[in-house]
């Protein structure tokens, strides 16, 4: 009874009351007021936080430079100002267009050749009446027909879909401001600048350079290459561009700017500045590369009349590999590639109907060699015990091989009498070589071997991508390709597809081997490291076009160089005697090439080359690949320098004087007279 509390007085009761009531008062005020935000105003709130945003914009990285082994400058960049279209404002059915195109020019790519057509892939029209308009008013400012920005526009668009389409690069002051003054008339033009490529010696080694191009959907999939690189970037796509990417590229700014619904500019918020790439220093000299492409140009034009249009060269250090100049013609400007260019233009650089410009063929194109082959097979007959350095061989000028006694000759059956391994070598003698073919034809095959050892048949790993493997024909390889045209004539039911006649191997095969002549395929580059390794006494070198990554004050951060570990033992008879021959080949009394080297000082520089004259039979019909090989080991700057000049005909005419030019310019720092050699061998 005493623990029961007294009742609540009049007055707590009040005070309660009030209290709650002014509670449930500013509870109902706190609802309303969040109901009136959310639901009555909702949209106007929603529109005002919309309206005040963070665009993201990204900050081109300039690429690092590309110097050569002075620092002078191949490859900078300079600032552009483009016309481009925001492919967000493109109509869906101008889009839809494109990538159909792009498919259909896809297929008929995959087509056997013969079945393409004679005709590419017409581009479709503009589709939509807004597209037209724009395309119209374009026109007459920046200089270019509504149907190429149409091409322009489809192209970009089946390439890289959802990239910015570029409609002009490098538009001039006037054209800029005209556009930017009327941008309201111009829906989705877009007036930007970029960093773009800048060659200072335009086409200069144009082929090992390489090109650049916004980052490709396919390329954005490689996440172990492209990992963390953003859509639009631009990467390397062909040469040292592509190989040394990653150096080269850079890392993109941000800048983080606060905009309006209307995209109008309210402030910068953050920002992170572009970090330029590393600069790339290769092995190259800028003044022998023009030297040795403008030789090169001069023995093609030496051999027009026949029809040449186009050849190679490499000049290399036989010690390390390291390429002082390497270059093929016809060549092409880079620039041209980092902008949009014509329908002409674009199928001179890329038909297979035309010369080729983008083909590297120091690299790339395998011809038969002709007798600079001929040291190998002097080399690869000591080592198999089938011939010694000084066994002698009488030359008549022609031999009967065979069951059915198929004649054999020298070129124009010239008779050089009693000939060792030397002299075979000077007076370029087929008959001692066809012979040692002879009786090199094994199955053992030690031609084969030596050839593959000596550089042949496979990639030299230089560091620049799609280098061709090369071909050394075997019996397993004449298998192959038997097996090959049988299959594809059952598959396609035609008589013959081009492939091989479908005959065994015989030992007239081995005899062509021997002179570098019918089925063999080498490129230059496979033909410098051969003659590298004779030099070097059997080092087979790997072929370097960059030496270090450094930084933008010139400071070392990476070498790139990476030194061979494969020797050969050569028989050091055999050496001596190729030496030798080489040697007289260049200077002797009757030397192939000695009328190209007259004057030459030989004594503080002595040459040692070889000539080769291939004969080639293709659709076009037959005609003669001109060579030359030689070296000279100058024990503080030895060279290796081998060149090729297409339909260039003998050796001595066009591809040595190449070679001579070049050696001028290494050894004195000029070039003399173009001295065509009068030599007929092969």
């Amino acid at each position: 009874m005493n623990d029961r509390r007294p009742p609540i007085t009049p007055q707590l009761a009040l005070r309660v009351a009030v209290v709650g009531g002014l509670a449930f008062i500013l509870f109902g005020i706190v609802f309303f007021r969040l109901w009136y935000l959310q639901v009555l105003d909702g949209d106007r709130y929603l529109a005002q936080a919309q309206s005040n945003r963070v665009r993201v914009e990204r900050v081109q990285a300039p690429r690092g430079t590309i110097v050569d082994r002075e620092g002078r400058t191949l490859v900078g960049n300079r600032v552009a100002t483009l016309i481009q279209l925001d492919p967000e404002k493109i109509p869906e059915e101008e889009k839809t267009a494109a990538l159909e195109w792009g498919q259909r020019v896809t297929a008929r790519l995959q087509r056997p050749k013969g079945q393409r057509g004679r005709f590419g892939v017409p581009i479709p029209p503009v589709q939509t009446a807004q597209m037209r308009r724009l395309f119209e008013r374009l026109s007459p400012i920046i200089g270019i027909s509504v149907r190429e920005l149409q091409r322009r526009t489809v192209r970009s668009i089946a390439q890289v879909p959802y990239a910015r389409v570029t409609l002009k690069a490098d538009v001039t002051q006037a054209q800029s401001a005209f556009i930017q003054e009327r941008i309201d008339q111009f829906d989705g033009v877009d007036v930007g600048e970029r960093y773009l490529r800048d060659y200072p010696d335009r086409s200069l080694a144009a082929q090992l350079i390489g090109t650049t191009g916004e980052i490709s959907p396919g390329q954005l999939e490689d996440k172990e290459r492209y990992r963390g690189v953003a859509q639009g970037t631009v990467i390397g796509q062909s040469g040292l561009e592509y190989a040394y990417d990653e150096f080269l590229r850079g890392r993109d700014g941000q800048e983080r700017i606060v905009v309006n619904a209307q995209g109008e500019n309210r402030g910068q918020a953050t920002s992170r500045a572009p970090q330029v790439g590393r600069t790339v220093r290769l092995t190259l000299d800028i003044k022998l590369q023009k030297a040795a492409e403008a030789a090169l140009q001069r023995g093609i034009d030496s051999a027009a009349g026949k029809g040449s249009r186009a050849g190679a060269f490499v000049a290399m250090d036989p010690r390390n590999g390291h390429l002082f100049a390497m270059g093929s013609l016809p060549s092409y400007d880079p620039a041209e590639l980092a902008r949009p260019i014509s329908d002409q233009r674009y199928d001179e650089l890329f038909s297979e109907d035309g010369d080729k410009p983008l083909f590297n063929r120091a690299t790339q194109a395998l011809y038969p060699t002709g007798s600079i082959f001929k040291p190998i097979t002097a080399i690869a007959g000591v080592e198999a015990g089938k011939i010694t350095p000084g066994e002698v061989i009488n030359d008549n000028g022609c031999i009967e091989v065979g069951a059915n006694k198929e004649e054999r000759c020298n070129a124009n059956k010239a008779v050089h009498g009693a000939v060792n391994m030397a002299r075979s070598l000077e007076v370029s003698s087929n008959i001692y070589y066809y012979l040692l073919g002879q009786r090199l034809d094994s199955t053992a095959e030690p031609l084969q071997k030596w050839a593959r050892r000596l550089g042949l048949d496979h990639r030299t790993g230089i560091d620049i991508f799609g280098e061709a493997e090369g071909r050394v024909p075997d019996r397993a390889w004449r298998k192959r390709v038997g097996e090959e045209e049988a299959d594809c004539r059952k598959r396609r039911k035609v008589p013959s597809c081009g492939i091989s006649d479908m005959r065994p191997w015989t030992f007239g095969d081995n005899l062509n081997l021997a002179i570098g002549q019918g089925d063999v395929g080498a490129t230059p580059l496979q033909m410098a490291v051969a003659y590298a390794a004779i030099e070097n006494g059997g080092k087979i070198v790997r072929p370097q076009l960059a030496a270090r990554v450094e930084d933008d004050q010139g400071r070392e951060l990476q070498t790139l160089s990476k030194p061979s570990t494969k020797r050969y033992d050569i028989d050091q008879g055999a050496l001596a005697a190729v030496r030798e021959g080489l040697r007289l080949a260049a200077s002797g009394p009757e030397g192939t090439s000695v009328d190209v080297f007259q004057g030459w000082p030989h004594a503080r520089f002595p040459v040692h080359g070889k000539t080769g004259t291939a004969v080639i039979k293709n659709a076009q019909g037959e005609f003669e690949q001109s060579w030359y090989a030689a070296y000279v080991p100058d024990p503080k700057r030895p060279i290796v320098v081998v060149a090729t000049v297409e339909k260039g005909g003998y050796g001595a005419a066009a591809a040595a004087p190449v070679v001579r030019q070049i050696m001028e310019q290494f050894y004195f720092g000029r070039v003399g007279k173009f001295r065509v050699g009068e030599s007929t061998t092969l």
